[in-house]
């Protein structure tokens, strides 16, 4: 009679759960799901690092509501997602570069061109 219970020596389905292929009588450790363990667990601990920045920065802060079209909204949301940010910091960089540099454009050239190439390939 075979025991099957969970992390029975004989069943096995412990193994699978920590990650192990069994093949044959030789375990091989899947160093693939290892690799992207590790890769989430670092993602984790640098957006922890920075939740504790900003809650530390927090206290300093103000709450500023605005309204803004859709289509600005998702555009931010699509950019700070590329970018591994959160809308929010991502919009507060924005205003900060934008306040610390009055007499910077708030688009560039490069940014403009990019638009206009992008609204002429979405119209085509």
């Amino acid at each position: 009679m075979s025991d099957t219970r969970l992390g029975s020596p004989r069943g096995r389905p412990a193994e699978a759960i920590f990650g192990t292929i069994w093949r044959g009588r030789a375990a091989v450790t899947d160093a693939s799901r290892r690799g992207r363990r590790d890769a989430i667990r670092a993602e984790y601990a640098a957006e922890e690092a920075e939740a504790a920045e900003a809650e530390a920065v927090e206290a300093e802060q103000a709450v500023v509501s605005v309204r803004v079209p859709a289509s600005l909204a998702e555009a931010l949301k699509a950019r700070a997602a590329a970018e591994h940010l959160p809308t929010s910091v991502l919009v507060r960089r924005i205003l900060a570069r934008a306040v610390q540099s009055p007499d910077a454009p708030v688009v560039s050239v490069e940014q403009v061109e990019e638009i206009v190439r992008r609204v002429l390939r979405e119209s085509a």
